[in-house]
């Protein structure tokens, strides 16, 4: 249970990303890859990757199954450890502060856990609790997201009937 706790003490909205680098003296930039590694037994899946996003570009993955488009994402959303080199999410290294990496990071791989029972409003009720909301709060944040995304009457739709996109 204290670890549950600890999440309420999460701010409603994180830090600016730069301003928390330039404070805790990492490097900048959206995303700083180095070498990246990351070996299953003798299978290579990502074999020393170079790469640099810098804040405000985007940028995709392209190539065919098996290239190490998922591990990668994978490893920079902190859902799995490389096995050599460096990268950093908005300055701060993956290995090193993962939570902080989490933080200020939003990912939707196309097989989202979801309950497709729910509706739209109720998985973001949830989220907002998980990290401390107020209902008040909660409330509101919905709203605000739900347009800033576009959901309009889909919010009170069960998930199931969402498009890959929507969820």
């Amino acid at each position: 249970m204290n670890h549950v706790t600890a999440v309420t003490d999460i701010p409603i909205r994180p830090p600016d990303p730069v301003i928390v680098s330039e404070q805790q003296g990492h490097r900048s930039g959206a995303i700083s890859v180095r070498s990246l590694t990351r070996s299953f037994d003798e299978q290579r899946a990502v074999d020393a990757l170079n790469l640099e996003v810098r804040p405000g570009e985007i940028y995709g993955f392209l190539g065919p199954n098996g290239a190490g488009k998922t591990t990668t994402v994978r490893m920079l959303c902190t859902l799995l450890a490389p096995t050599s080199g460096t990268a950093t999410v908005a300055g701060i290294d993956i290995v090193e502060d993962p939570g902080a990496v989490r933080l200020r990071i939003g990912v939707a791989l196309q097989e989202a856990a979801l309950d497709p029972k729910q509706t739209g409003a109720e998985l973001l009720t949830l989220q907002a609790k998980l990290f401390g909301f107020s209902s008040a709060d909660a409330h509101r944040r919905r709203l605000e997201l739900a347009e800033v995304v576009d959901l309009g009457d889909a919010l009170n739709r069960p998930v199931s009937t969402y498009s890959g996109g929507m969820k």
